[in-house]
């Protein structure tokens, strides 16, 4: 049987020399070590193993588990884990068609914002779970919510970050509306997430609303002013305000340094 140096087993199997010494590390591949110069020398057989290995790690099975594989497992053990490492595969793939879905949604919705902006729609928007996060501009800073605020985090992009003002404000003599802030996600997309609902959850139902892409600064307040087209619109139609106004950030446009954000904004009616 033929023995090669490190050099020439990773060139003839198409690999490094790291590969090898981690390969060997794992007790995958166990080369000759000449007691005189500490030279590694590979076999034929060393090759038969590397090659299983390489097989088994481009159906990304773990290297962990690779090592398992090629040291005492029967064909049931194999089996078990290649279906194991199906049924990740199909959820991962599962997972990137819903994120690619999503992807694409938010991509026309973007599209077609400054061709719809302040362009007043009636809208049926589906219910709403939402997680306020603030008073005002100002963070709620409440224990109960930090473990909640992770979780919702890690839904993005299904969740959004929603903002949500009193109508009662919008009825008073005052110019200055104040928002308060959190992440929402609509209620036909909450299975994609597996979101716990509880006690610390807003609902919205779904409900009828007047809908428009309005054009904010990054300010503190709203003007009342950026909702007049909208509030005339409803008085136009003789509609009346049913609810508290929601809405959510679509996008944030910077340019030279200057923010404006465009938000979808809804009026129940």
């Amino acid at each position: 049987m033929i023995n090669y140096t490190i050099g020439e087993f990773a060139a003839i199997l198409g690999v490094t020399p790291d590969t090898l010494r981690l390969y060997e590390k794992q007790g995958i591949i166990k080369p000759r070590i000449d007691d005189k110069n500490n030279y590694r020398y590979y076999n034929d057989f060393d090759a038969r193993s590397l090659l299983m290995s390489r097989w088994y790690r481009s159906m990304r099975i773990s290297l962990q588990d690779v090592t398992l594989l090629t040291k005492n497992s029967s064909v049931e053990d194999i089996i078990n884990k290649v279906q194991e490492t199906q049924d990740k595969l199909e959820d991962e793939i599962k997972k990137s068609i819903m994120l690619l879905n999503k992807i694409k949604e938010l991509n026309y919705e973007f599209k077609e914002i400054k061709s719809t902006l302040n362009q007043c729609t009636l809208k049926k928007i589906p219910g709403v779970y939402r997680l306020k996060q603030t008073n005002g501009n100002m963070l709620l800073n409440d224990d109960s919510l930090r473990s909640l605020v992770s979780a919702w985090m890690n839904t993005l992009p299904y969740a959004y970050y929603s903002y949500r003002i009193d109508y009662k404000k919008i009825l008073s003599k005052e110019n200055y509306l104040e928002l308060n802030w959190g992440l929402a996600i609509n209620e036909d997309e909450i299975d994609k997430t597996g979101l716990k609902i509880d006690h610390n959850i807003q609902y919205i139902k779904p409900q009828t609303c007047i809908s428009a892409v309005i054009l904010a600064t990054d300010d503190e307040y709203m003007m009342k002013d950026s909702l007049a087209q909208m509030i005339d619109y409803v008085k136009k139609n003789n509609y009346s305000i049913s609810g508290d106004i929601i809405g959510k950030i679509i996008l944030t446009e910077i340019i030279e340094g200057e923010k404006k954000s465009y938000l979808e904004t809804n009026i129940p009616i």
